[in-house]
């Protein structure tokens, strides 16, 4: 038995009918070497023999009574692997767009809580022999950098590989006595006054940052929340997903990267960037002012929490859809960055889940069905327009139990008054793009992806040219 942090717990106690908090990935396979057809029962074996790897892919939750903590995980003893592990057929001629449709269709379900968090979705009847296969876990056990970790459990550096089950059987355990949780919870709740200590803290991060705004740097860094524009996906959202993706070379990033002395992240930014000010021109919905995102920053090589899944912060960021060059938009976003990154740093990489460790449970469910109910998110002003996660991934080739990975999309959550997500990995010399929004409020999401090779060919030919 394990109980949530905070941090993860919140995933749970902010997810709604309309707001689903599980992340997606939808890979794309190779048929298997020497014309060998694809064996469904085979494949999903394998992940049984790995299991004991991943001890979050066979725990479910368990409620504290009255909510008086946060959940618990506990060994599923009826875990049960066909239920998991679904096999589905893409009508012909199973391309892109009816593949695109399947995944938003699979990422808008809701995961059944009653069991382990997570579903994976074999599909078979991609062109040339090919297979998708689409995971879903919820964000309370995965982050972008436990998914990979995760991720790298069930795949292989070469093909063939096959795991050996472990010769002992997992003890079952008995439930938890919700007696004593309860106790357990009422003991330890003098410490939730703990939360008086944060609010000084707190004061004096914002006093620095303050200051620092306030220097000879002229304030460059981070814009605030609640100073987005109002954009046609800032509203409140439906449960309905529609996703869209695209494949890049990773060597074209970094080529831009080197051109004009930036991150890799600055690139990604401007390239997201780019995208999204040619679909709102499109739709004559270009604002003014720049968008800003929200980008979640890893810090689980910096924070002091050992326990818990999500070790994460957030930084908002300009992506200066105001600016048509792009490379003047690459070169902005990039100097923002670096003001951005000194006031993360500021700020602390466990600020948020030195807070969330205080989160209520009962008030954190309340609170969240009230704002998705009420459609609150369309009457304050814009926190931030979207959400663009980069995560690093591994740089060789992969197969996916015995199956070459051919590319990987990821697709994060949306929420309400930020129906849009764009979520990249880099994969064996590969920039994946994957694009996540709520169908009602981006019902043609297919054109950012479209848009996002486009603007990288303007950025590579700046960046030759200045050579």
């Amino acid at each position: 038995m394990e109980r949530l942090t905070g941090l993860d717990a919140s995933f749970l106690y902010l997810e709604t009918d309309t707001q689903l908090l599980h992340v997606c990935a939808l890979l794309i396979v190779d048929p298997p070497a020497d014309g060998v057809e694809f064996e469904f029962d085979r494949f999903k074996g394998e992940p049984g023999r790995r299991l004991h790897l991943i001890p979050a892919m066979t725990r479910r939750l368990h409620t504290v009574p009255f909510n008086l903590d946060h959940p618990v995980w506990v060994r599923d003893s009826a875990f049960d692997l066909d239920y998991h592990i679904r096999r589905v057929g893409l009508p012909a001629p199973g391309d892109r767009a009816a593949l695109a449709e399947l995944t938003g269709d699979i990422a808008g379900r809701p995961l059944d809580r009653t069991r382990p968090l997570w579903e994976m979705w074999v599909v078979e009847g991609l062109p040339h022999g090919k297979v998708a296969v689409i995971s879903k876990y919820h964000h309370a056990i995965v982050d972008g950098i436990t998914g990979t970790n995760m991720m790298m459990h069930l795949c292989d550096v070469e093909p063939g590989v096959s795991y050996t089950p472990p010769a002992e059987t997992p003890v079952a355990e008995p439930e938890p006595n919700d007696l004593l949780l309860a106790a357990d919870a009422v003991v330890k709740f003098p410490g939730k006054l703990g939360m008086f200590g944060m609010v000084p803290k707190t004061v004096g991060i914002l006093g620095g940052l303050v200051q620092r705004r306030r220097g000879e740097n002229g304030g460059r860094g981070m814009p605030l929340p609640f100073t987005a524009p109002r954009t046609p996906f800032n509203r409140a959202i439906t449960p309905h997903r529609g996703v869209s993706f695209v494949q890049t070379d990773l060597a074209d990033i970094k080529e831009i990267k080197s051109a004009f002395g930036v991150k890799v992240n600055d690139a990604v930014l401007a390239i997201v960037g780019g995208a999204l000010r040619s679909y709102l021109e499109s739709h004559d919905e270009l604002p003014e002012s720049s968008l800003i995102a929200s980008v979640p920053v890893s810090v689980h090589d910096t924070s002091r929490h050992a326990e818990g899944t999500n070790k994460v912060s957030t930084i908002f960021a300009r992506l200066h859809t105001d600016i048509e060059d792009q490379v003047a938009r690459l070169l902005a976003i990039a100097e923002d960055n670096r003001g951005a990154k000194e006031e993360h740093n500021m700020i602390g990489a466990d600020f948020l889940q030195d807070w969330a460790k205080y989160a209520p449970p009962n008030t954190f469910q309340l609170a969240a069905r009230a704002y998705s109910s009420l459609k609150l998110a369309e009457r304050h002003p814009v926190v931030h327009n979207l959400v663009v996660s980069n995560v690093p991934g591994p740089n060789f080739p992969m197969y996916f139990l015995s199956v070459r990975v051919a590319s990987m999309y990821p697709f994060g959550p949306v929420f309400h008054g930020a129906g849009l997500t764009a979520t990249v990995i880099s994969t064996n010399g590969h920039l994946d793009f994957g694009f996540i929004a709520c169908k009602e409020l981006v019902p043609d999401v297919d054109r950012i992806a479209d848009a996002i090779p486009e603007v990288i060919v303007e950025l590579l030919k700046a960046a030759r040219e200045q050579n």
